[in-house]
């Protein structure tokens, strides 16, 4: 079963890239914090590095004009993510976090089989919206979409 709203965000390590890998913990991240996280299968695959990041880039001021920040995450290693955000000119503020064996994802119940692409275990392709740890909104793809996880929809979503 996967994470619902009502539901508080479990606590598990991500990493990120600030003056070499420095852990981030779930707990401290979502803490009165208003916050979107959002999840691709993978960094620089085609819909992650051509609709999905680049919504969120392209409207990362909207979101932090309501006082809510944004964060992307990926069953990747930290450097990757760090790469993929330098390539897709993230602005700053824009956490790129990296879930590199999944645990996190798998304690949200949000895990996919790649494995017939070559890829393992993944994040299926969701964007959650957040208060204070607690899970408020969330939307997850079908298999092989994307449109409610996309930038555009969790902004009207949150108007």
């Amino acid at each position: 079963m996967s994470i619902q709203p009502g539901d508080r965000i479990p606590d598990a390590i991500l990493q990120c890239i600030r003056d070499g890998v420095q852990k981030v913990d779930t707990a401290s991240l979502f803490k009165g914090n208003k916050l979107v996280l959002f999840a691709v299968p993978g960094a620089f695959t085609p819909t992650c590095s051509e609709r999905h990041l680049p919504g969120f880039v392209e409207h990362f001021g909207s979101f932090h004009d309501k006082g809510i920040g944004v964060a992307c995450m990926a069953v990747n290693d930290p450097f990757v993510m760090q790469a993929w955000g330098e390539s897709q000119h993230v602005p700053e503020g824009l956490q790129m976090l990296s879930d590199g064996n999944g645990e996190f994802t798998r304690k949200l119940g949000l895990e996919m089989d790649a494995s017939a692409f070559g890829m393992g275990t993944r994040s299926k392709r969701f964007a959650l919206y957040a208060e204070d740890g607690v899970v408020r909104q969330l939307f997850v793809e079908a298999p092989g979409e994307f449109r409610v996880s996309s930038a555009e929809h969790v902004l009207a979503e949150l108007e």
